[in-house]
């Protein structure tokens, strides 16, 4: 029986998940997990020698190898054959994001509710939202409140931003498949296709009784269907490589 597979440790999500020919409407994908993406980037991106790829990723250099080349098969079938690249699950463990400093720190008991924020209102397009407000929840009741501003656009590096702001769940609008499976990656809870007040959202979530659309898709943006396919380190007793 083969032994389960070591966490690969992965120090930057992917912002774009899905990559497409513009001339055709691809009628097959090819699924590349993010620890291939990782092994790419630190390869032909970063620069890095497998040696050192292996160390950045905590994983044996055969283990490296055997990742690198598997990526670099799918990129060539993708490209010659006008397949959609799609990049999701893996087993996969994520460094740690730093807190950005003008982010209160929440407390050890608490939730953090985050909500794409316009004016008082829940903001429909997660990818383009400028602003989270954060809710801190302790006891099924809110504590703490605070609006800030997000770093960039686009859902890799939203998801990012909630990630180091340490938030437990999200509530929006609409949303695109690519923002789901990088939310799911960073260990963010859903709860999409809400609309109207962001303080009445967020207290029924904290209460327990929030009606949200699990089937919620944003279509401005995005327009790929599909599950996403998730592995997550998570669920998965790591050893080995």
């Amino acid at each position: 029986m083969p032994r389960p597979a070591r966490c690969r440790r992965i120090a930057q999500m992917p912002l774009y998940r899905s990559f497409s020919p513009d001339d055709i409407v691809p009628s097959e994908q090819v699924r590349m997990t993010v620890d291939e993406f990782e092994a790419l980037r630190l390869l032909d991106s970063e620069g890095l020698t497998q040696e050192a790829c292996a160390r950045q990723m905590n994983i044996a250099r055969t283990t490296v190898t055997a990742i690198y080349e598997s990526a670099r098969r799918k990129v060539a079938e993708a490209l010659v054959q006008g397949k959609r690249l799609l990049i999701v699950g893996g087993v996969c463990e994520f460094t740690p994001c730093a807190i950005p400093e003008n982010i209160n720190e929440k407390g050890s008991k608490a939730m953090r509710i985050a909500v794409t924020y316009e004016n008082g209102e829940i903001f429909q397009h997660f990818g383009h939202t400028e602003q989270f407000k954060l809710y801190d929840v302790e006891d099924g009741k809110i504590v703490r409140e605070q609006i800030v501003d997000t770093n960039g656009s686009g859902h890799g590096a939203l998801a990012g931003f909630l990630q180091a702001a340490q938030a437990d769940a999200l509530i929006c609008g609409g949303i695109g498949m690519g923002a789901q499976i990088a939310l799911a990656d960073a260990g963010i809870r859903l709860y999409a296709g809400v609309h109207g007040d962001a303080d009445m959202a967020a207290k029924a979530l904290a209460e327990g009784y929030l009606e949200y659309d699990p089937d919620a898709r944003c279509d401005h943006h995005e327009h790929h269907e599909g599950d996403c396919g998730h592995d997550h380190c998570a669920d998965h007793h790591c050893h080995g490589n």
